[in-house]
C-alpha cells in the first residue's frame, strides 16, 4: 500500500496508475462501516484507493473538530489489511492552498435539516468532495446511507456539474443493538451507548415523526429534528456525555418502520 503526504506525488501516481478506480473519501477514525465502503471499492474496480482528510471546512464548531477521533496509525494498519493500493493524506494547506477563497455552495437542500443547525457544514463537504474527486478521477466513489443528506447533495453535485464519475450509495452498517458505526461513537460515555440505539430503535417505531421526537427527548436525547421525506425517516439528535454533546444521525427507509 502506498501513502502520499503530498498532492504531488499523488498526481505522479495518478498518472501512471492502469484500470478503474473505486474511492472511499474519509475522514479517519475509521471503523467496521468505513471497511465495508473498502471492501466494496476493492472487489469492483482494479485500484481501491482511501483519503483520510481531517476536512476543518465542514465543521462550524472548532471544538467539535479538535475532538474528533483521529487514529491515524490504526486507520492505515485497517487498511492495509484490507488491501487498498493507495492512501491520499494531504495536509490542510495543500487542499486549501487558496485558502478557501473558492467554495462549492448549494442554495437550497444544503440549508434544511443539518444544515439548519450546522451552518457553512455541507460547504465544506461539497467544495472538499469536488477537490478530492478532481485529484483522484476515480470511476466510483462510495458513501455510506447514513448521511442520506450528504449522499443526496453529492450526488445533485456530480449530475449538475457534470463530473465524470459514479456515486454508489452502500447500506448503513449497524452494531448488533441497531445502533448506525460513525466515528463519533467513541465519544459516547456509558450512558450514552446505551441510550444511542433508541434513535434506531424508534426511528423504525410506527409512530408520527412528532411522536419519535417527542420520545426521544423524554429519553435524553436534545433533538434537532425528526422528519419523512424522499421515502425516508431522518433524523439528527445529540446525547449530552459529560460536559460535550454527542451528536448522532440515522435514517430508516419507509419499508422498515413498524
Amino acid at each position: 500500500m502506498k501513502v502520499f503526504d503530498t498532492i504531488e506525488d499523488w498526481r505522479s501516481f495518478r498518472a501512471a496508475a492502469v484500470g478503474g478506480i473505486g474511492f472511499v473519501p474519509t475522514l479517519g477514525g475509521l471503523h467496521t462501516g468505513h471497511a465495508a465502503l473498502v471492501r466494496r471499492a476493492r472487489v469492483e474496480n482494479e485500484v481501491a484507493v482511501v483519503s483520510i482528510f481531517l476536512n476543518p471546512t465542514q465543521f462550524n464548531d472548532a471544538a467539535d473538530l479538535t475532538r474528533y477521533p483521529a487514529t491515524l496509525d490504526a486507520d492505515l494498519t485497517l487498511l492495509e489489511r484490507l488491501g487498498v493500493d493507495a492512501v491520499l493524506q494531504p495536509p490542510p494547506e495543500a487542499v486549501y492552498a487558496d485558502g478557501f477563497r473558492f467554495k462549492v455552495e448549494e442554495t437550497a437542500f444544503s440549508r434544511e435539516l443539518c444544515g439548519t443547525h450546522r451552518p457553512g457544514h455541507f460547504t465544506g463537504v461539497l467544495t472538499v468532495v469536488m477537490k478530492l474527486l478532481n485529484l483522484v478521477r476515480p470511476q466510483r466513489t462510495y458513501f455510506g446511507e447514513k448521511d442520506h443528506q450528504q449522499l443526496t447533495l453529492i450526488r445533485d453535485m456530480v449530475e449538475t456539474f457534470f463530473m465524470d464519475v459514479t456515486i454508489v450509495p452502500c447500506p448503513t452498517v449497524r452494531a448488533a443493538d441497531g445502533l448506525a458505526l460513525s466515528s463519533r461513537n467513541a465519544l459516547l460515555d456509558a450512558t450514552g451507548r446505551r441510550l444511542a440505539p433508541k434513535l434506531h430503535e424508534l426511528l423504525c417505531s410506527p409512530g408520527s415523526d412528532a411522536e419519535v421526537a417527542e420520545a426521544l427527548t423524554e429519553i435524553g436525547f436534545a433533538v434537532d429534528y425528526v422528519t419523512t421525506r424522499q421515502g425516508r425517516r431522518l433524523a439528527a439528535a445529540a446525547l449530552r456525555c459529560g460536559d460535550k454533546a454527542v451528536r448522532l444521525i440515522d435514517n430508516v427507509h419507509m419499508d422498515e418502520r413498524g
